[in-house]
């Protein structure tokens, strides 16, 4: 029979898959205290939140999802990453991490209905956040509005040149 707090557990996993775009799934098997308070340190700096899992409890949570391939990324001591603010913060967080600290190896990931194999989860940590993305899109939009100016600017000053020029030329005639 279940007990209230698993039952509480499997409702927030649930919760969690259903709202989240994607998640990554890693083994922190061999990590220390102290390397697991850093690991979720550097996650909760990047708004992404790193919950330590039963396999038993998330495969309950990924079935009433409706996330059922996510069963083969459940095997052994796991530790799911899930960001509200995309799927590329946890993949950006752990890669770096595991980069990092050797102990901490990815198993994959979910986005958008697929299965990620632990490339797929490294590709995706490469692809820009959506900070950055509006950040190009507005360098985007300001370069031709600078490059006008910037001509308008050197047209002015062309004319400016040439006036005081003739102006010069008239003094030295005078």
């Amino acid at each position: 029979m279940p007990t209230q707090q698993k039952v509480e557990e499997v409702a927030l996993l649930t919760d969690k898959f259903q709202k989240s775009d994607g998640f990554v799934v890693a083994d922190f098997t061999g990590l220390s205290v102290a390397e697991s308070n850093d690991l979720r340190i550097k996650c909760r700096a990047a708004g992404v939140e790193f919950r330590v899992v039963k396999n038993r409890l998330a495969k309950r949570a990924a079935s009433e999802a409706q996330l059922e391939g996510v069963f083969d990324l459940l095997q052994g001591p796991s530790g799911i990453a899930f960001s509200s603010d995309g799927p590329v913060a946890p993949a950006k967080v752990l890669v770096d991490y595991a980069g990092d600290n050797e102990k901490l190896k990815i198993r994959g990931g979910y986005l958008d209905g697929q299965l990620l194999d632990v490339n797929g989860v490294v590709a995706m940590s490469k692809v820009p956040t959506k900070d950055e993305l509006l950040a190009m899109i507005a360098r985007s939009f300001h370069a031709p509005t600078q490059n006008f100016v910037n001509v308008l600017n050197g047209t002015l000053s062309q004319c400016v040149r040439a006036l005081s020029a003739v102006a010069e030329q008239k003094a030295e005639a005078a």
